[in-house]
């Protein structure tokens, strides 16, 4: 049971807060572990008893923290447990993380230029000269030799076209 009455006053659990607000399992969580961070009025409201280990609230005290935390607040991104949406795909969705990719790309991309194509131990060198962890760079420079021969005509396998093809082996 989410509500019940407990002396006389009626009480509900985490379960009827979700129902009530549209809130994820994790903002209800959040709401109570950090009550102590929000003004008197927006605290989420303290455990009124525990039943069979399950914490209930006064359903007083949550329906007047949701009609505060509305008016204040705003209810437009519950259930998303404080995270950014995103793309699912990494750095490759933009942010921070994208940009310092950009500019380790654009380093390799400097130093394949110079030396007129990939060397081994390019993404070592670069991590002792740069910082930041070798493979880290190892993807930039992945990332860089693929924008590097495309720039020059080849193909992903190195191949220009000029020189002989590697046969399988029978």
């Amino acid at each position: 049971m989410s509500r019940r009455v407990v002396d006389g006053r009626w009480v509900v659990n985490r379960a009827w807060v979700m129902e009530l607000t549209g809130a994820s399992e994790a903002t209800v969580n959040r709401w109570y572990a950090q009550r102590e961070r929000y003004p008197e009025e927006l605290r989420f409201p303290e455990v009124a008893c525990t039943l069979h280990r399950t914490h209930y609230y006064a359903q007083e005290a949550v329906e007047a923290f949701w009609a505060a935390w509305k008016a204040d607040v705003g209810a437009g991104r519950l259930g998303a447990a404080g995270r950014r949406p995103g793309d699912g795909r990494g750095s490759q969705g933009g942010g921070y993380g994208r940009a310092l990719r950009d500019r380790a790309v654009a380093v390799v991309l400097a130093e394949l230029r110079k030396a007129g194509g990939y060397r081994r131990g390019m993404a070592a060198r670069l991590a002792r000269e740069h910082g930041g962890g070798e493979r880290s760079w190892q993807r930039a420079v992945t990332e860089a030799r693929a924008r590097y021969e495309q720039e020059h005509g080849q193909d992903p396998d190195g191949q220009d076209g000029t020189g002989p093809v590697p046969q399988p082996a029978l």
